[in-house]
């Protein structure tokens, strides 16, 4: 009886052995072969993210012509909109460019901008992040801003060859340094537990006490400048606040876009100085 009772048990002598063996292993060759694992999976999601685009691109060739004559007059609204749009841009550079020049003051961090196709999103309790068809080969940094229309995306967490993960701005892992619209007091930022089917949210803390905010009257959340986000880019909605434990401040509940679980496409920030 010995020896069955001893096969049945290999296979969690053989796990422990394993395990003991990687506990044991030494942190720079645990990040060697992370980051080796990682790069041989990259030209499967990148493959995987093209099929997908193949596979929209000949559903849409059954679109009728109808529906791409509707589709082509509101891209065409959309377009003068965002000519419009980049027209005022143009002008209010050219002012805070005059207003920098004569009040001698230092000037806004300046990006390039990186658009990047979204090869594969992880939602999970713990983290929620995506994988972009762009990494070092397109000169993208660690810890570069990622953002969309609607404002903030999240921040590239790991940058290998082709591919780069991008913390979501829903995730628990990432804080960021924030302040309310119309307000210059800092405040602070961080993704929440978010599951898979529910509206994505984060939290605040360290509001001052005399801002308020239900549902009905919510505020805007921006980014304060503070950190690798230039200031300005919409965050959320403050939907609830409510005093600290301590009674000096309060903190709350920040609404995010639900558009960040359905991006197909994002821009990364690289700024034009590393140094900064």
């Amino acid at each position: 009886m010995l020896p069955r009772r001893f096969d049945q048990a290999r296979p969690f002598i053989t796990l422990g052995v394993i395990l003991l063996a990687w506990i044991l292993l030494p942190l720079g060759a645990k990040l060697f072969t992370r980051a080796s694992f990682f790069e041989i999976q990259a030209p499967l999601i990148v493959a995987d993210s093209f099929v997908r685009d193949l596979q929209t691109f000949w559903s849409n060739r059954a679109t009728s012509k109808d529906e791409l004559l509707k589709a082509g007059r509101q891209l065409a609204g959309l377009v003068a909109q965002y000519e419009y749009a980049t027209q005022q841009n143009a002008q209010l550079q050219a002012e805070i460019l005059r207003l920098e020049n004569l009040l001698n003051l230092p000037a806004l961090p300046a990006f390039r901008l990186e658009p990047a196709r979204v090869a594969r999103r992880d939602f999970s309790g713990w983290w929620q992040r995506m994988v972009i068809r762009k990494g070092s080969n397109h000169g993208i940094p660690l810890g570069a801003p990622v953002v969309f229309a609607g404002g903030v995306v999240g921040r590239v967490t790991e940058v290998h060859r082709y591919t780069a993960v991008v913390d979501l701005v829903t995730s628990p892992t990432l804080r960021l340094a924030a302040t309310v619209a119309g307000d210059t007091r800092p405040v602070s930022y961080q993704g929440g537990l978010n599951s898979t089917f529910s509206a994505p949210r984060g939290t605040v803390d360290f509001v001052p006490l005399d801002v308020y905010a239900t549902p009905n009257t919510a505020k805007r959340l921006v980014t304060s400048g503070l950190g690798v986000f230039p200031p300005g880019l919409i965050i959320g909605e403050i939907t609830r606040l409510e005093p600290s434990a301590d009674g000096l401040f309060k903190n709350g509940e920040v609404q995010l876009d639900q558009r960040l679980g359905t991006l197909t496409e994002v821009t990364v920030l690289i700024p034009l100085d590393p140094e900064e």
